[in-house]
């Protein structure tokens, strides 16, 4: 085989409780990768759709290009390699746009070259990517994305992942409003340090999310969907957040916070049912702000990114 499409989920990041550390994938929209040999040797990005001419060719500048040249040399391989894009995520959004590209082209690459490495050992390569493009080498968008499900990261250094192996039935909310927030701009905006009295407040989420997921608790886990430490200066990039997260909190969301970065917003709720309400009506709420949105109902996918 010399053709492979893979195809990979956008993603919700921090999730509240667990910035940088904490990220799950949904279903649609899904960026769509082509890989293929080449008989010359070097990576070439062949083309790209669905951005409006904004990502680069150069694969040494673009995130599906840098994953999959940090793949070939994890293997000391010199093989050539082309690669197209369609674009499905928008630029920007905080659904892990980034990490998508990259994540189903290591997906792809991997599967021409037999497999090499597991879902989990792909993420190392994705994470080359994701520094070259805002900085930092955070995993809470590409590890979900590739792995599927909720994933945890305990810790960068040595890089354990642990995928949550069990939650109840959720459904997602995802709100993308028609702005546009770099991650690099929003990163600038977070305190360089945090109190003591915030660090435990967020440990605690953090851990009784974990529970709450694994036990099935709906009640802890809407306890626990609380950010103390980024949603306070990032919610300031997205017009009336405080109004709209509490509208979908009265509209029966487990709970509602910044997707990654933002400017996107997510509800976590426990139907589908719920979740379109809460679309819609957060929808509107931007409208009359005139922002127009886009809406994405889902449920949680526990394959990450897959192949056609």
């Amino acid at each position: 085989m010399k053709k492979i499409t893979a195809f990979a989920p956008a993603t919700v990041a921090n999730v509240c409780c667990g910035f940088d550390i904490l990220g799950f994938a949904i279903f649609a929209p899904a960026d769509e990768v082509t890989v293929s040999f080449r008989k010359e040797t070097g990576i070439v990005i062949q083309k790209i759709v669905g951005d409006g001419g904004r990502l680069p060719l150069d694969s040494a500048k673009n995130t599906a290009g840098v994953a999959v040249q940090s793949f070939l040399n994890a293997i000391d391989s010199s093989q050539g390699v082309a690669i197209e894009i369609k674009k499905k995520l928008p630029l920007g959004s905080g659904m892990g746009s980034s990490a998508s590209s990259a994540a189903a082209a290591l997906v792809a690459i991997n599967e021409l070259m037999g497999n090499i490495f597991t879902r989990k050992e792909l993420v190392p390569f994705a994470l080359a990517a994701e520094k070259m493009a805002c900085g930092v080498a955070h995993a809470d968008n590409v590890a979900p994305s590739i792995m599927g499900g909720f994933v945890l990261v305990r810790d960068y250094e040595n890089l354990d992942l642990i995928q949550i192996p069990s939650f109840p039935p959720l459904s997602c909310c995802l709100v993308h409003p028609h702005l546009e927030v770099n991650t690099s701009d929003s990163r600038k905006v977070l305190k360089s340090t945090i109190s003591l009295k915030d660090s435990l407040t967020q440990n605690g989420n953090l851990a009784t999310l974990m529970v709450g997921l694994m036990s099935g608790d709906y009640s802890l886990i809407s306890r626990s969907l609380h950010d103390v430490i980024a949603e306070p200066e990032r919610s300031a990039f997205i017009p009336d957040f405080k109004n709209i997260k509490n509208l979908a909190l009265s509209l029966g969301a487990l709970g509602f916070g910044i997707s990654g970065s933002g400017p996107s917003v997510f509800a976590l709720c426990k139907d589908e049912e719920t979740a379109k309400r809460i679309g819609k009506a957060v929808s509107e709420r931007f409208q009359r702000l005139n922002l127009g949105s886009d809406e994405f109902i889902s449920g949680i996918n526990n394959k990450g990114a897959w192949i056609e």
